[in-house]
């Protein structure tokens, strides 16, 4: 229903990469507390930087080669040609769904799954390292494409969109995973590669199916080819390296794994020497209470109280909270747009996967530009904010309001330009005076109040059990009237 927005995840090293010299510089410099942790889960695994080199300098071909496989599925996992083209898909005669039905029952099942999986999804990536996640996110792209191969009611199709929102949530574990595979050092380069094989992945799938549309392919032929290449993702899934470390617990496990195979033997010689010691002994599993709320996960938890109440950080997350919410929700009915102002019935010459690709492409520069603004963001923060906003809601209003499909398409295409031009700005505002662990928490915390807040929205104005508005309701008067009100908000 929607195209992957990978574009829009905002890696914080690009960021980082791309701001102000003087700010990198200081941030250098807090980035040898921030890298702490993760040198400390990196020597949990390994030697340590007095016993000899990490393990990544004494076989780079092994993390390179791992690195290289794990962008190589990046890249397939992205490609669906036939992502672009499945609104016209349900709304042709192929499926025969009313415009009502998909706008209302269908389409909103997306942001409630979506919603109901993140946080298990978050949580699980890290707890069962990454694997096993990205498995079930390939097993839930096979199942959306034989739903839409085989499915005719509209159970189906809210099942698909069931699917699609745990393939969603499951993205984290991509975008976090490659991180496992080498040592902090590398982190800002390996996530440019992950981040641009995604893109390309992104941009070749929608030139791909806008090829196959134009050549008078048919959307379940399609559908059918889309299906080839999630399932092949899934294959490649599976053949992934298991890592041995995350960034939460596992990272306290193999510590105190290893705590305990320091002190297992001079344990067992006390026993042997002292029997009644062993006794207490019994005593052991209390204190893994007290090691849980001592823990790095607990303790960052207990820091996110601390963010709100600097300004900078909180204006920030406020606005990527709620401009992200008004973002997928224009990403998840624009399609609906379309085929209204150009029924896909009628016209089989429709254009999505380009303008996808189009999008694409003009995302992935406006977020290296934003990576060159050197400005003061303590100060016009607020003012960029509002301008963009405002001009987003311009946006909306002129695709609400226009009968031309290229005018809906260009306002469309500069909509998304304009949103990931401030997501690395926002992403580097908030990262750069946290701790990555504490900046995934709070990254995390923000995406999931964003998806409470899509959900919200969806049920009183989307949901056929709420006020059911139509496409063009929502997207004329309804959206703009957020981004407005975000805007003076933020």
């Amino acid at each position: 229903m929607v195209a992957d927005d990978t574009a829009g995840s905002g890696d914080r090293s690009e960021a980082e990469k791309d701001m102000d010299l003087k700010v990198l510089a200081s941030e250098d410099i807090e980035g040898l507390a921030d890298g702490d942790v993760e040198m400390a889960a990196s020597a949990s695994e390994g030697l340590s930087p007095s016993e000899g080199p990490p393990e990544e300098a004494k076989e780079p071909r092994k993390w390179k080669w791992a690195v290289i496989f794990l962008c190589f599925y990046g890249f397939m996992a992205s490609i669906k040609p036939g992502e672009p083209f499945i609104t016209p898909y349900l709304l042709s005669q192929d499926k025969n769904f009313t415009r009502e039905q998909v706008t209302n029952e269908i389409t909103p099942v997306l942001t409630y799954s979506y919603m109901a999986v993140l946080v298990p999804a978050f949580l699980l990536t890290d707890l069962l390292r990454y694997k096993p996640v990205l498995i079930i996110q390939g097993i839930s792209q096979v199942v959306i494409w034989l739903i839409l191969l085989l499915g005719t009611t509209l159970i189906e199709m809210q099942f698909m969109e069931f699917f699609y929102g745990i393939t969603m949530a499951c993205r984290v574990a991509y975008s976090s995973y490659i991180f496992s595979l080498v040592s902090p050092v590398l982190y800002q380069r390996v996530a440019g590669y992950s981040r641009s094989s995604v893109l390309l992945g992104v941009f070749t799938s929608s030139v791909l199916g806008q090829i196959c549309m134009s050549s008078s392919v048919s959307f379940y032929t399609l559908n059918a080819i889309s299906l080839g290449f999630v399932s092949f993702g899934l294959l490649l899934a599976m053949c992934l390296p298991w890592p041995k470390r995350s960034l939460f617990f596992n990272q306290m496990r193999n510590q105190e794994q290893k705590e305990l195979a320091a002190s297992g033997a001079t344990k067992s010689e006390l026993d042997k020497m002292k029997p009644r010691e062993s006794e207490s002994s019994s005593a052991a599993p209390a204190s893994s209470v007290s090691r849980w709320k001592d823990s790095l996960f607990v303790q960052m938890l207990l820091e996110v109280r601390n963010v709100v109440k600097r300004p900078n950080l909180r204006l920030w997350s406020l606005w990527w909270v709620f401009n992200s919410t008004g973002y997928y929700l224009v990403l998840f009915y624009v399609h609906i747009l379309w085929n209204k102002v150009y029924p896909a019935t009628e016209n089989k010459n429709i254009y999505n996967g380009g303008v996808e690709a189009a999008s694409t492409l003009l995302s992935a520069l406006t977020s290296f530009i934003a990576g060159f603004v050197k400005i003061r963001w303590n100060i016009w923060s607020e003012l960029v904010i509002g301008i963009i906003t405002a001009v987003q809601a311009g946006l909306l209003i002129l695709m609400g309001t226009t009968d031309q499909i290229w005018v809906c398409y260009l306002a469309y295409v500069l909509f998304r330009g304009f949103y990931q031009f401030l997501v690395p700005i926002a992403t580097f505002q908030i990262a750069s005076s946290l701790t990555r662990e504490l900046c995934a928490l709070v990254f995390g915390i923000n995406t999931f109040l964003g998806t409470i807040l899509k959900s919200i929205i969806n049920l009183i104005f989307s949901d056929k059990r709420g006020l059911a508005l139509d496409v063009h309701s929502q997207i004329h008067h309804l959206l703009p009237a957020f981004f407005l009100i975000v805007g003076m908000a933020c």
